[in-house]
């Protein structure tokens, strides 16, 4: 088992305890018990995308892009035991997923691109990434970006801190992308994760899970009419308004990101689960 040992209590969410069975973090020691304690190494993604896992080689809980930091406290058969810098999840990647962290400084704003070998349209050899993809400009040719991963066409990326002003814009730009437990890009995105994707692409701090996210922002008055990036909740799903009665989610009932009418969303919602709407919390 690699569940983290008791603690306290301050620290029971697993998810954001960076601890497992052999070792914790040096800021958890007289809160988590564990054998060993150690500081965490900093590294990158390496890839275009890999599963965080709550176990090695486990299950998908979240997904982490191209650049994404990563710090480690373990390393052992293969994997990697740490926690995502942009939101705190902890779990496993692989081992061969990581790399030294460069100097980030560009992210892709397009929904998707390509890594290309050589900076031309032709080039024989790509590998696709995916918006919100965090990489290190060290040159140009024409109309390409270089990057220690490959040539990235320019128009695709721009500069960290240039971000969307608008998160439901952004989660428009996932509309009809297929739905991924877990999902945290273009090829499949969660609930939680069109919300994450959205909010982070507009600078805005925001957790993995739709649980997490229910202290983002303000409750909205029941009875109040509802505006464009409110978030609405339900137990275990999250979706984003577009409007005062239009909204955008990945859900598992279509397996896709759609838009469709909350009233009719919650109807069905209501009838298929017995689930009520558990809060609503205004952004912007």
């Amino acid at each position: 088992m690699n569940d983290i040992p008791q603690d306290t209590g301050q620290h029971s969410d697993r998810r954001l305890t960076l601890a497992n069975a052999r070792v914790a973090h040096i800021s958890l020691q007289g809160v988590v018990k564990a054998p060993t304690y150690a500081d965490a190494m900093p590294f990158e993604i390496a890839v275009p995308l890999v599963d965080l896992s709550r176990d090695p080689g486990g299950a998908r809980e979240r997904q982490l892009l191209l650049g994404d930091k990563f710090e480690v406290i373990e390393q052992s058969d293969g994997f990697a035991f740490g926690r995502s810098t942009k939101d705190g999840y902890c779990g496993y990647v692989p081992e061969n997923a990581l790399c030294e962290p460069t100097r980030v400084t560009h992210w892709l704003a397009s929904p998707a691109s390509h890594l290309y070998s050589e900076p031309r349209a032709e080039a024989p050899q790509s590998v696709g990434i995916s918006f919100g993809s965090r990489l290190w400009v060290v040159g140009q040719t024409g109309n390409f970006a270089e990057t220690p991963h490959g040539f990235v066409p320019a128009g695709h990326l721009q500069p960290i801190g240039r971000w969307y002003s608008d998160p439901a814009e952004v989660a428009r730009l996932f509309l009809g992308v297929p739905y991924l437990w877990g999902g945290n890009s273009h090829s499949g995105i969660d609930c939680s994760g069109l919300v994450q994707m959205s909010l982070l692409a507009c600078g805005i701090p925001c957790p993995a899970d739709s649980d997490m996210q229910q202290s983002l922002g303000q409750a909205v008055p029941e009875g109040a009419a509802l505006q464009r990036n409110d978030l609405l909740f339900w137990k275990g799903h999250v979706a984003m308004m577009l409007d005062a009665s239009l909204m955008i989610h990945a859900t598992g009932a279509f397996m896709a990101t759609v838009i469709e009418p909350a009233d009719e969303a919650i109807t069905r919602i209501r009838e298929k689960t017995g689930g009520e709407v558990t809060a609503r919390r205004r952004l912007i």
